[in-house]
C-alpha cells in the first residue's frame, strides 16, 4: 500500500511539470463563487450568503464531486467548528459542534435532506443520522450551518442544523453515471437523470447508486454492501408548485471499534500481531453466533450484516401564493426505519493469558485455550475479550412543517407550526466472546484442566462465548413534538438587517421497557458438545431473561428558543454581522431508560440549554473568500450518557463554556492556476461544575481538539488536468474528563487528480496516503482508562486509492 501510495505522489508531481499552466478558468474548477450564491438553510427565505447574519457553509454538487468524501462525515470535515470523528466506516460516525461533547452521533446538530430531518433525533442508541443517509449524485448541495439559527428551524439542534439538497429536474433533460473502483475491492455505480415531462409544467428526477467494497479494514468479507435510489415529481402552477418524492435505502456497512495500540506519550505504534491501518477485530471467523436462549430457541447474529437499515421515506411539498404578498409552504414526510445492526464492541483491552485465566477462577497454571474452529490445544500470551453486540430497531418518523410567509417593503416576517411524532422500538442482545488478541482473530476456548469435563465449572466457555446474552433489553421511546416558530427579517436601510427569530416547543416523550430477570440453562436438558448438560460451563451462568413486566415513564418538555441578529453589508464584497442565540436539546433515549430504570431525585433530568455569541466577517469575491467568526457559548445541564461494555450506563452532568474562532476560506491565484480551499478552528472548551467534583473545573472537554483544520491546494495544470493535496489535522484531546488519557495530534493527507476529456472525467483519489496512525477516540466503554501502554482506540483507516470515470450528458 505505501508503494501505492508513493505513485500516487509521484504522479500528481509529474502532472505538474510536465504540462503547460491553464490561461482560463478550468472546467473542472473546483469553487463555485460565493459573491452570488443563495442559501436557505436557517433562514425563513432564500437570501444571498454576504446578506445571512449565519456562519453557513456550503457545497455544490461540482465541489462534492471534487472531493468524492468517502462518506457523508468525510464531507463534513470540510466545515468549520464540526469537529468530525471518520473512523467507524462509512456510517456511525460523530460530530461534535462548536465543542459540545456528547457521547457521540449527531446529538446537538440535525441532519436534514430538503429541509426536513433524515429521522428526528439523530442521536438515538445505535442509530447516529448518518446511518440513514448516503451522499450520491442525486444530492445537489449541501449547506451546513452552525449555531445560531438551528434552535428555531428545527428540534434539539442548538450545534446547528447540515441540509443535503437533492436534485430536481429542469426543462433539459440531464444526467450523470459514475463507475468506481478501488484499492480495496470497490465496485460501485451512481446514476441519476432529470428533466422535464411536460416543458415548463411537470418534471423529475431519478438517482441513486449501488457499490460494493471489502473494506479498508480487511474484515474477510464484504463489509459495505448496499445502495439506495431517490426520486421526484414537481409539477409547477401559476402560483406555486407541488413536490412528491421517494427515497428507498438498503445498505450494508461494517462498523470499526477500538483495537489495540501501543502507546507512549505522543507516539503510537501498533501492538504485535494487529496492523493498526487495516487490522480490525470485525473478522469472519468469528462472524457466527448461535447460542441457546434461557426462555428457550435459539439466538442466531451474523456480524456480516453489520450495520444494515431499510429506510423507506415518502414525502410532499407544496407551495403556493395566496395573494397579497402572502405564501403558504408546507412540507411533510413520512419515514419507516428497519435496522438489524450487529457490532464487535471491545470488553476491554487484551489481556495476559494466564491473567484471563485467573479472573475466571482458575488457579496457577490449569488452563489450557484451544480454538474453537479446529479444537487444536494453543498457548497465546494475550487474548482479548470482545462483547458481540446486537440491536434491532423499528422507527418511524412523520414530520409537518407548516409556515406562512408575508412579504413587506423592508422585508418578511414568516411563522409556522411544526408537528412530528417519532416511535423507536429496540431489541438488544449481548454476549462476550473469546478471541485472540490479533488481526483476523479466531474464537478460543478455555477449560481448567485441575477438573475432568464432567465437572461443575470445568469450561469457562461456550464455542467461544464467555458470556452468553448477559444483557437483554426491549425499550420503546416515542416522542411528540409541537412547536410554534416565528422569524423575522427587517432591512432598516440597504445595507443594515437584522434578524430575530422565537421557537416555543411544547413537547411529549414516553416509553417502556421490559423488567429482565437472570437465569441459566443448567436444566434445560441442553448439553454443551452433545454429552455434557451446563452446569460444565460458567458461560450460561448469568443470561438476561426478559419479564413480562415493564415500566412505563413520560416526559415533558416546554421551552422557548430564540435568537436576534444583525448583519451590515459595508459593499457587495463585504459584510459583518452579530448573532445571539438560547437553544436546547431534549434529554437523550439513553438518559431516559438510565433515569426512569434508577430514579433519583437529587439528579432529575434536564434539558441542556445552550448560550450562544457570534460575531463574523465575510468577504466574498470572484478570486477570494474569507469569513472570520470569533463565538463563545455556554451549557447547562449537560449529560453524558455512555453505555459500558457489561451493559450499564450512567448519568453524569456538566456545565461547559468554550470560546473559539471558526476561519474558512477559497482563494483562486495566478490567473485561475491555483485553487485553495482551507477552513480551521480554535477553541477552549472547558468543564464547569462538573458534579462528579471540583477536581474536573477547568479540564479539558473530553474528545474536543483545541485547533483542526482543512486545507487543500489545487493545481490547474491544463484546462483538462487538476491535482490536488489535502491536509488534514486534528489537534490533541483528552479521552477522558479527568484529562489522563492523552489522544495525540495527527495529520491526514489526501492527493488526487483528475482529467475532463469532453463530458467524461477521469479521476484518482487517495486517502491516508502516508498511512498515519491517527486515533479519534479511545475507549468509551472501558470506563476510566489508564493511559500509556497497550490502549484501546479507534484509529482513522489506511491508505487507500480510488479510481472513478463520469460522463454527464
Amino acid at each position: 500500500m505505501k508503494k501505492k501510495s508513493i505513485f500516487l505522489i509521484a504522479a500528481t508531481a509529474t502532472l505538474y511539470f510536465n504540462n503547460a499552466y491553464a490561461q482560463e478558468t478550468p472546467q473542472d474548477s473546483a469553487k463555485v463563487s460565493s459573491i452570488d450564491q443563495i442559501v436557505i438553510t436557517g433562514n425563513s427565505n432564500p437570501k444571498k450568503k454576504i446578506e445571512s447574519s449565519t456562519a453557513i457553509s456550503t457545497f455544490s454538487s461540482k465541489e462534492i464531486q471534487k472531493q468524492n468524501p468517502i462518506s457523508a462525515a468525510a464531507l463534513l470535515q470540510r466545515v468549520p467548528g464540526f469537529a468530525v470523528e471518520t473512523s467507524g466506516g462509512e456510517v456511525g460516525n460523530n460530530l461534535f459542534a462548536r465543542g459540545i461533547p456528547s457521547a457521540g452521533a449527531y446529538e446537538f446538530v440535525q441532519v436534514q435532506e430538503d429541509g426536513l430531518p433524515v429521522f428526528e433525533d439523530g442521536a438515538l442508541q445505535f442509530a447516529n443520522a448518518d446511518n440513514f443517509f448516503r451522499v450520491d449524485n442525486s444530492v445537489n448541495r449541501m449547506e451546513a450551518l452552525r449555531g445560531g439559527s438551528g434552535s428555531i428551524f428545527a428540534t434539539n439542534s442548538p450545534g446547528g442544523l447540515i441540509n443535503f439538497i437533492t436534485r430536481e429536474g429542469t426543462n433539459d433533460f440531464r444526467g450523470t453515471a459514475k463507475l468506481e473502483t478501488s484499492t480495496y475491492g470497490l465496485m460501485r455505480t451512481d446514476v441519476n437523470v432529470g428533466g422535464a415531462l411536460v416543458q415548463d409544467k411537470l418534471f423529475f428526477n431519478v438517482g441513486g447508486f449501488y457499490r460494493t467494497d471489502d473494506g479498508i479494514r480487511k474484515t474477510g468479507f464484504k463489509a459495505n454492501n448496499g445502495g439506495q435510489i431517490r426520486m421526484n415529481l414537481k409539477y409547477v402552477f401559476d402560483k406555486g408548485y407541488v413536490k412528491v418524492y421517494y427515497k428507498k435505502l438498503d445498505d450494508r456497512n461494517t462498523f470499526f471499534l477500538p483495537i489495540p495500540l501501543i502507546q507512549n506519550g505522543n507516539k503510537l505504534k501498533g501492538f504485535p500481531g494487529f496492523d493498526p491501518n487495516y487490522g480490525t477485530y470485525s473478522y469472519r471467523a468469528i462472524s457466527q453466533l448461535n447460542i441457546p436462549q434461557a426462555g428457550g430457541g435459539f439466538f442466531n447474529r451474523n456480524l456480516e450484516d453489520g450495520i444494515h437499515p431499510k429506510v423507506d421515506v415518502l414525502g410532499a411539498v407544496f407551495k403556493y401564493d395566496l395573494g397579497n404578498n402572502f405564501t403558504v409552504l408546507n412540507k411533510t414526510r413520512y419515514t419507516n426505519i428497519n435496522m438489524n445492526y450487529t457490532g464487535i464492541f471491545p470488553a476491554g483491552g487484551p489481556q495476559m493469558a494466564a491473567d484471563f485465566a485467573k479472573s475466571n477462577g482458575i488457579t496457577g497454571n490449569n488452563y489450557q485455550y484451544s480454538l474453537v474452529g479446529s479444537g487444536g490445544v494453543v498457548d497465546p500470551q494475550y487474548v482479548q475479550k470482545l462483547g458481540f453486540w446486537a440491536i434491532d430497531k423499528q422507527m418511524n418518523n412523520f414530520v409537518n412543517d407548516l409556515q406562512f410567509n408575508y412579504k413587506f417593503d423592508k422585508g418578511n416576517v414568516t411563522a409556522g407550526f411544526y408537528k412530528s411524532n417519532w416511535k423507536s422500538h429496540q431489541y438488544w442482545n449481548w454476549s462476550n466472546i473469546l478471541t485472540t488478541a490479533s488481526d483476523r482473530p479466531e474464537l478460543l476456548n478455555l477449560v481448567d484442566t485441575s477438573l475432568s469435563p464432567s465437572d461443575v465449572g470445568y469450561s469457562k466457555t461456550y464455542n467461544g462465548v464467555t458470556n452468553m446474552t448477559f444483557l437483554q433489553r426491549d425499550t420503546q421511546t416515542q416522542g411528540s413534538l409541537n412547536d410554534l416558530y416565528v422569524n423575522l427579517d427587517y432591512n432598516i436601510t440597504n445595507a443594515l438587517s437584522v434578524n430575530g427569530g422565537l421557537r416555543y416547543s411544547h413537547d411529549y416523550y414516553k416509553g417502556n421497557f421490559a423488567n429482565t430477570t437472570s437465569a441459566n440453562l443448567n436444566n434445560s436438558g441442553l448439553t454443551t458438545d452433545g454429552t455434557h448438560g451446563f452446569n460444565t460451563t460458567t458461560a450460561d451462568d448469568n443470561m438476561s431473561v426478559l419479564g413480562n413486566k415493564y415500566t412505563y415513564w413520560n416526559y415533558n418538555v416546554d421551552k422557548v428558543s430564540f435568537t436576534l441578529a444583525a448583519n451590515y453589508k459595508i459593499n457587495r464584497e463585504n459584510a459583518v454581522y452579530a448573532r445571539f442565540s438560547n437553544g436546547f436539546r431534549s434529554p437523550n433515549e439513553e438518559a431516559y431508560y438510565n433515569y426512569f430504570s434508577n430514579p433519583n431525585p437529587d439528579k432529575p433530568l434536564k434539558s441542556v440549554t445552550t448560550n450562544q455569541l457570534e460575531v463574523g466577517y465575510k468577504y466574498y469575491s470572484r478570486t477570494f473568500d474569507i469569513a472570520v467568526i470569533p463565538f463563545y457559548s455556554t451549557l447547562k445541564n449537560l449529560s453524558f450518557t455512555d453505555v459500558f461494555s457489561d451493559g450499564k450506563s450512567e448519568n453524569t452532568f456538566a456545565n461547559t463554556k468554550n470560546y473559539g474562532v471558526e476561519v474558512e476560506g477559497f482563494a483562486r491565484l495566478f490567473n485561475n492556476i491555483l485553487e485553495v480551499t482551507f477552513n480551521g478552528t480554535i477553541q477552549s472548551p472547558k468543564y464547569k461544575n462538573l458534579e462528579a467534583g471540583s477536581v474536573l473545573e477547568g479540564n479539558v472537554v473530553r474528545r474536543m481538539p483545541k485547533f483542526f483544520f482543512n486545507i487543500s491546494p489545487a493545481v490547474n495544470i491544463t484546462k483538462s488536468w487538476r491535482a490536488y493535496v489535502s491536509m488534514n489535522y486534528y489537534g490533541k484531546r483528552f479521552q477522558d474528563e479527568l484529562n489522563k488519557q492523552t489522544l495525540p495530534s495527527f495529520t491526514e493527507f489526501g492527493a488526487g487528480m483528475s482529467y475532463q476529456l469532453g463530458r467524461i472525467r477521469f479521476a484518482v483519489d487517495g486517502t491516508n496516503i502516508f498511512n498515519t496512525i491517527g486515533i479519534t477516540e479511545g475507549d468509551p466503554r472501558a470506563g476510566s482508562p489508564n493511559g500509556d501502554g497497550i490502549i484501546m482506540a479507534r484509529p482513522i483507516m489506511g491508505a487507500a486509492a480510488r479510481a472513478s470515470i463520469t460522463l454527464d450528458f
